[in-house]
């Protein structure tokens, strides 16, 4: 249980000018969750390096590698929230973090043996992607656990800053890490990363966790009768089937969350489709040097940090509900700046239309991700949470291959368009629901008992 401060005249001083750091168990899950980010953002440029120049993989290969790292958010993703619900948040959270410092550890291992080889990597990046999603559906479900609903907003907000502020670090120290190490070497970094973030997370002394949900146990209708060897799996089976069933009704159940996920399942696919043939573009349409492609991402990853740090005075100011609507209709629109692309001032074009675009869907994460953690009932919130972001995955590799096939079939300028105004349209979503006519999101479901019955 946390100890009770006695009250002194500096208190609410502190907590109004440092807010959630000035709580010592969410100073360490933030500063863990930081370094991992900036590790994983090393990742991201080091691990497809490996492959190309260790390994000297093909496009085949390379594009095995994409696949393999989201491929476990199809198969686990909705098992994941009922799983998590069993066992507490922050021991799934703990393994995650040090099953993949193990798994990126081995990579450089091996590489030093000279026994690196692409199967190797495809499991890691398997694996990796698998220890996300556990990871990241117990990391929804704990932050409830450890800030007051008050302060989801607030919390979400540092987090999602900090993490984006980490990707524009992360994307230059990768260069550097692996122009210094090797590609293989620079995922050593990672690694460390984890086992910072694991050990964080063990200093946490924050209030007991909530007890775990029990496995659902059929009753008996009349006599028992002698089980087979294969009954108790059938009944397990259709336990976590019913619990996944029972999640995915309240999520699509509700007009909220349903509007919502169609929004992020949309919008990921519209990002996924201009992002995959992104680096294409600006070199080969829009005519900008191959060295500056870097910088443009890092400075798109700048709207990540404004969105998170513009979250909380925003909806202080408008409202949760208003404050989502500015943002889709003001901000997202911007991205059709992008296709304009161009060298001179046609760069700067591009630049205000990725900052507005990666502000926007950080922001609506922010306050999205807050809404549904105090909006859902505990006793689902892993599984709704699960649910919400398999479908928004779901779309990820889709709109790839959409974005890749447009490219090739009507050119690489007109798919641009083509995904701008798929994000503009998907921006749209959440005002065909009762969201259009609020001021504020609702803190509570109004019929939870006639949506999960």
């Amino acid at each position: 249980m946390t100890a009770t401060l006695a009250p002194s005249a500096r208190g609410p001083e502190l907590r109004s000018r440092r807010g959630l750091f000035a709580q010592r168990d969410f100073r360490l899950l933030w500063a863990g969750q930081t370094v991992s980010r900036l590790g994983s953002s090393v990742t991201t440029v080091a691990l497809p390096l490996v492959a190309v120049l260790t390994l000297d993989a093909g496009p085949l290969a390379s594009g095995l590698l994409t696949s393999a790292i989201w491929l476990p958010w199809l198969l686990f993703g909705l098992p994941a929230g009922v799983w998590v619900g069993r066992v507490p948040r922050r021991t799934v959270m703990i393994a995650c973090n040090l099953g993949s410092a193990a798994l990126f550890a081995s990579v450089p291992v091996a590489g030093w043996f000279g026994v690196l080889t692409m199967v190797q990597l495809l499991a890691v990046a398997f694996l990796g992607g698998a220890c996300s999603v556990f990871f990241d559906a117990a990391d929804q479900a704990y932050l409830p656990e450890l800030v007051a609903p008050e302060d989801l907003i607030e919390g979400n907000a540092k987090l999602q800053g900090s993490g984006s502020a980490a990707e524009v670090a992360g994307r230059g120290l990768a260069g550097l890490t692996v122009q210094l190490l090797g590609a293989a070497s620079g995922l050593l970094f990672d690694a460390v990363s984890f086992l910072v973030a694991a050990g964080t997370l063990l200093r946490i002394r924050s209030r007991p966790e909530p007890e775990p949900e029990p496995e659902p146990q059929p009753e008996p209708e009349s006599e028992p009768e002698p089980e087979s060897e294969s009954e108790p799996v059938v009944r397990a089976r259709a336990g976590l089937r019913g619990q996944v069933r029972e999640g995915l009704s309240f999520l699509l159940g509700d007009p909220y969350l349903r509007a919502f996920l169609c929004f992020g399942a949309a919008a990921n696919f519209a990002l996924m489709g201009y992002q995959s043939i992104l680096a294409l573009f600006l070199v080969r349409s829009a005519g900008i040097a191959p060295g500056w492609v870097g910088a443009l991402a890092s400075a798109a990853a700048v709207g990540g940090v404004l969105g998170a740090a513009a979250a909380r005075p925003l909806c202080g100011r408008l409202g949760t509900a208003r404050a989502v609507r500015v943002v889709l209709l003001g901000a997202v629109p911007l991205g059709l700046l992008m296709p304009l692309a161009g060298p001179g001032v046609g760069t700067a074009l591009y630049v205000l239309g990725a900052i507005g675009v990666v502000a926007a869907v950080v922001l609506c994460n922010v306050v999205l991700g807050s809404f549904r953690q105090s909006y859902t009932p505990p006793e689902l919130l892993a599984r709704v949470t699960a649910g919400s972001m398999f479908a928004v995955h779901a779309t990820i590799p889709l709109g790839a291959l959409a974005g890749g096939a447009l490219g090739a079939a009507i050119g690489l300028r007109a798919t641009m368009w083509v995904m701008a105004g798929l994000l503009v349209v998907a921006a749209a979503l959440p005002l065909f629901s009762p969201l259009r006519t609020l001021r504020e999101l609702p803190t509570a479901p109004l019929q939870i008992a006639k949506i999960i019955g």
